[in-house]
């Protein structure tokens, strides 16, 4: 039966790496973009990262140019950006496709294992983002595809894919998760 640990990634500089080099430690995954709406999550995202990366907790960065090319720079300025203007010290990998015939492996595992649940109505930000989804890309609505930049996804310690987490969620709503995850 097929693992994250078992998938490899790209960095920015397109080396490859196997993710089994975080065995043990709970990681957050995110497709992000630089000119995004939801950008300025990168803020909280390193706050968790500070708060919890002493404890076996990792944030994986990966920039996706899929969602209105919000990511049209290289592997190295997208990562720049990251540090920069967040001072986002998680890693930043090469930039990759989350959905159609180019998606990257790991993304492919993630959709698999955390489906996508619905947009929360009671939610501003997702009504918004389901009519814009809608007008420009109404194939992503259905099934698990991801929907836009900034999709999260929980995985244990052991490797296995706890919860998906759409972009319109604050990852600083979800601390908690995390800290029951590194306790357990």
């Amino acid at each position: 039966m097929m693992t994250i640990y078992d998938i490899e990634v790209e960095k920015a500089t397109g080396e490859k790496m196997p993710l089994s080099t975080y065995k043990g430690k709970v990681l957050l995954i995110v497709n992000t973009a630089s000119k995004c709406t939801f950008t300025p999550q990168f803020d909280d995202l390193q706050k968790l990262y500070d708060k919890f990366n002493n404890n076996n907790f990792e944030i994986l960065g990966f920039p996706c140019n899929q969602f209105g090319e919000q990511e049209p720079g290289t592997n190295q300025e997208a990562q720049a950006f990251c540090q920069l203007n967040y001072g986002v010290k998680f890693p930043v990998f090469g930039k990759i496709a989350v959905n159609g015939e180019e998606q990257a492996p790991l993304f492919q595992y993630l959709k698999r294992e955390a489906g996508f649940e619905g947009f929360d109505d009671s939610n501003s930000s997702a009504k918004l983002m389901r009519m814009m989804i809608s007008e420009r890309n109404p194939e992503w609505l259905t099934g698990d595809a991801i929907k836009w930049n900034f999709t999260k996804f929980l995985v244990n310690e052991h490797g296995q894919v706890i919860k998906r987490y759409e972009p319109y969620e604050e990852p600083i709503d979800f601390a908690t998760d995390i800290e029951q995850l590194l306790r357990s």
